[in-house]
């Protein structure tokens, strides 16, 4: 009798402890150990050239060479036409798809700027394929620790590409976020559709600032993209960039874009010309992460803006 009482506390004791483990087991995991188990696999490589925004060439440390498509994200067309309705909330008209074209360029530059010459580290998601269309890698590019694929959705460069990938809900947030602050190519939600025809004022110049690039190595690198996105000629004289701090810059007298050209400010000084415009702040004003480009007419009154 004894030895069937002490078997019986046995087993009620081992019955306790394994509750206890599977209790331990049942615990979420954290953000990191779902980041960590998603990845199946990584490379160190150098970015050797971007076709676009979202393809870049890369070569391997054994001197071989690929082609990576960056996974989860889609950024606007520089070599073919775009398609608006691939971009939520952009007009499909002339004017939206022109829009989409500078903002792609933008894309481009950016990450030409960003990775081209840097040693990055690819990562290979878990749900993911490793490769895609054309045979390209699908990987996260991966920068001083940081997914430049996700940057470039926070930053509006890129909308994300709907396909199976593990970080599709932080993707998702980020681009809901650029979205409400109208980031990169989302400004284009606001062009002008071209109207119905009349006397609607289409025959004249629309000014739009259309990048701000702040990660700039030197002054005169800092710089913002002003474009006249309107059908007529525009006149700037008068019209002021600021930034939310407060540094304002006043185009020149006798400054005008004709339709669908641009011109660069830039924070530091130089001659200036048609392409480019000096405004000697003396120092980079542009916020690396997050300001606001104002751009106001000559009477005061504001045209546009763009947070990043």
């Amino acid at each position: 009798m004894a030895r069937k009482q002490f078997l019986s506390i046995l087993m009620v004791v081992a019955l306790v402890g394994s509750l206890t483990v599977a209790g331990s087991a049942a615990v979420v995991p954290t953000t990191e150990d779902v980041s960590t188990s998603s990845i199946s696999g990584s490379v160190t490589v150098t970015v050797t050239s971007a076709a676009d925004g979202d393809t870049v060439d890369v070569r391997y440390q054994n001197g071989s060479t690929d082609t990576v498509r960056l996974l989860g994200v889609d950024t606007p067309e520089v070599n073919v036409e775009n398609t608006p309705g691939e971009f939520e909330g952009v007009p499909n008209t002339q004017a939206g798809k022109d829009c989409l074209r500078s903002a792609g360029k933008n894309a481009s530059q950016f990450t030409k700027d960003t990775i081209v010459g840097e040693t990055v580290t690819l990562k290979f998601d878990s749900k993911s394929d490793r490769r895609g269309d054309y045979g390209r890698l699908l990987a996260y590019v991966y920068v001083n620790g940081e997914n430049f694929n996700l940057d470039l959705v926070e930053k509006g460069h890129a909308r994300v590409y709907d396909s199976s990938f593990s970080q599709r809900q932080t993707f998702y947030s980020a681009e809901n976020e650029s979205q409400a602050n109208l980031r990169g190519l989302w400004h284009c939600r606001t062009v002008d559709d071209g109207g119905s025809g009349g006397d609607d004022g289409s025959d004249s110049g629309t000014a739009s600032v259309e990048w701000v690039y702040a990660e700039a190595s030197s002054t005169n690198d800092e710089r913002v993209q002003i474009k006249n996105t309107g059908s007529g000629e525009l006149d700037l004289s008068g019209y002021a960039l600021e930034d939310e701090a407060g540094h304002t810059y006043t185009f020149p007298d006798g400054f005008t874009l004709a339709s669908g050209e641009s011109v660069w400010v830039h924070s530091g000084s130089g001659t200036d010309d048609s392409d480019d415009l000096y405004a000697a702040f003396g120092h980079e004003i542009w916020n690396d992460y997050g300001d606001t480009a104002y751009l106001y007419d000559e009477s005061g009154s504001e045209v546009d803006r763009r947070s990043y």
